[in-house]
């Protein structure tokens, strides 16, 4: 066999894969890549309408997805936070945040590489009666603060 026939029939079999694919009964070439091209616009509208509800779903489709626990310790709380995406510059956030509530950060683990997770205990600095709803909310604050500067 020659090469041109190779070619041939390579290019034939990748077109039956492609008629395949996309679910078409066309026989020739232009028909088959028209089937698929209008396959793959309807595919878009529907990756675009799925995305449109997901971000109905959520508080807003810019917003990021964090996950936030704050826990009361004896004399301080522990936060938690956490996205699956990496956050480059929300650790400085959260801690300036840290810092406006007038808490210490006594430990603190940190992982910033495939997604953004930090553990705190932090303790009061005046011991004022700070509640764990009033340290979410800061941290809250200061997420979507970075969230909208990163837009």
């Amino acid at each position: 066999m020659s090469s041109r026939d190779r070619k041939r029939a390579a290019l034939y079999q990748k077109l039956q894969q492609l008629r395949a694919a996309t679910n078409s009964t066309a026989v020739n070439k232009t028909s088959i890549i028209v089937d698929a091209t209008k396959y793959i616009s309807k595919l878009k509208e529907e990756v675009e309408r799925l995305d449109q509800e997901a971000g109905t779903s959520q508080t807003s489709p810019n917003r990021l997805p964090v996950e936030v626990t704050v826990d009361t310790l004896n004399r301080g709380f522990r936060i938690n936070v956490y996205s699956e995406r990496n956050c480059p510059g929300l650790l400085v956030s959260i801690l300036e945040a840290f810092e406006e509530l007038g808490l210490n950060v006594l430990d603190a683990r940190v992982s910033c590489s495939d997604n953004f997770h930090l553990e705190a205990v932090g303790g009061e600095d005046h011991g004022d009666g700070m509640d764990a709803q009033e340290v979410k909310q800061a941290v809250l604050e200061a997420i979507k603060s970075w969230s909208e500067r990163n837009e």
